[in-house]
């Protein structure tokens, strides 16, 4: 019987020893959990033995437990590089359709060659669908999907309205309209420009020039004239005044008045609404690439009269300055950058200046960590022990936070792996001294005669 409980004793400690070396050798594991060897004694007994007299029978490996705590911190400089802060795991599935999930804490992520991200292994990422805003519409598992970052951000939108905020000089030399060219700078004043786009996402200068009129200096001294070109093609203003300037393929060009107080203070302009004609047509002929030709750009002073402290635009002494000058068009973005907030939400940025909201990675927690099966790769998978899988978002409920360009190392302390290294040695020594001295004792009573 001795032989059988110091042969028990040399398992554990080779199972302690295994443990052990697995933990040392994972250290640099991202995500990796360390394990404990846990035993118990062995102890049988009939009714009718004596259990005061009765000893043990060994000892039994009960389980490999491994331990969920929280480890440290590593930051990198990729932004799909995922750390979870807390509670919850990353899910993620082999397939695009599949939806056997498995289940682990190394955000090690990255994009493949569909702009899909996945792992290291090849396992997408699993994510919550969101709106436009940003907002999940679901939080259940079954509706996660693989998160997919664009590489470009959807259809150009054409140019319909510029913003302009300026200062005129209110010192500008008095101009002949009639005179106007845009190819003579001693023409005009001032001149600015903007970058616009039309309906296949091209784009195109547009540029406005101001006279100073002097068609009527005593009694409208502060009255301006605008005109505007797109390509160094100069179109027409709809509605706009009395033609004026050089003559084009359809005629000479209409421009609009802005007039101003002695005040330097914007009064009215004609026509009430600025727009440009139609850029394609034949008096302008400003596009013609194949896009809409029917585009029209409505040029906006911010005079909206509830908004009159802008005070834009004004005629004052100084020199001619544009405060602001924007445009609502685009062209077609190109993927620049991701950004992964705290709670999840993927939000891809355009080379366009735009960004949108991708996806918001998903959450999952389990009733009993340590009932989870162990899979290769740092991942597990779901089982009866562990309960049902709950899928949730960040920064919700119990579910911990996501930390972008950075990586939860191993938990292991290798110190502590150290010295249980050596106490397993001295159980491994000392039990096999005992087996030694079992064949001893053996031995000397074969050899009594």
């Amino acid at each position: 019987m001795s032989f059988n409980i110091a042969l028990s004793g040399v398992a554990a400690a080779q199972k302690d020893l295994d443990v052990t070396a697995n933990n040392i050798a994972n250290v640099n594991t991202v995500g990796f959990k360390e394990s404990r060897a846990e035993f118990g004694d062995v102890y049988a007994a009939s009714l009718l033995a004596g259990s005061r007299t009765k000893v043990g029978d060994g000892v039994l490996t009960q389980e490999v437990a491994q331990q969920f705590s929280q480890g440290s911190l590593q930051f990198t400089n990729s932004s799909l590089d995922l750390a979870i802060t807390g509670t919850g795991y990353f899910a993620l599935s082999s397939d695009l359709s599949s939806n056997d999930f498995t289940y682990t804490r190394a955000g090690q992520f990255k994009l493949n060659d569909d702009n899909f991200i996945v792992n290291s292994s090849g396992d997408n990422l699993m994510g919550f669908p969101v709106n436009d805003d940003g907002t999940s519409s679901s939080t259940a598992l079954s509706t996660t999907i693989p998160t997919r970052v664009p590489d470009s951000s959807g259809s150009p939108k054409s140019t319909e309205t510029v913003d302009i905020k300026m200062n005129l000089p209110a010192g500008g030399e008095y101009k002949t309209v009639a005179n106007f060219d845009p190819t003579d700078q001693d023409t005009y004043n001032a001149a600015t420009s903007v970058t616009i786009y039309d309906s296949l996402g091209e784009s195109h200068v547009m540029t406005y020039y101001f006279v100073r009129d002097d068609a009527d200096i005593t009694n409208n001294p502060n009255d301006w004239r605008l005109f505007t070109a797109v390509d160094d093609t100069l179109v027409d203003i709809t509605g706009g005044g009395s033609p004026a300037g050089p003559a084009t393929s359809g005629g000479p060009v209409s421009s609009a008045l802005l007039q101003f107080d002695s005040s330097g203070d914007f009064i009215n302009q004609d026509p009430p609404t600025i727009t440009t004609e139609q850029l394609g047509v034949a008096g302008a002929n400003a596009l013609n690439n194949g896009s809409d030709g029917t585009q029209t750009i409505t040029i906006d002073f911010n005079l909206n009269p509830a908004l009159q402290t802008l005070n834009e635009p004004t005629q004052y002494a100084s020199g001619f300055e544009v405060t602001s000058l924007e445009q609502d068009g685009l062209a077609v973005g190109r993927l620049t950058g991701i950004d992964i907030d705290s709670d999840g939400l993927i939000r891809a940025s355009f080379s366009n200046g735009t960004s949108e909201p991708i996806s918001r990675v998903a959450l999952v927690r389990f009733a009993n960590d340590q009932g989870l099966t162990q899979v290769s790769n740092t991942k597990w998978k779901e089982s009866i022990a562990s309960g049902e899988a709950l899928a949730g978002e960040a920064t919700t409920g119990t579910y911990g936070e996501i930390n972008s360009s950075a990586l939860e190392q191993a938990n292991v302390n290798l110190t502590t792996e150290l010295i249980d290294m050596i106490i397993a040695q001295r159980n491994f020594q000392a039990n096999s001294r005992a087996l030694e001295v079992n064949n001893s004792l053996n031995q000397t009573i074969l050899n009594i005669r």
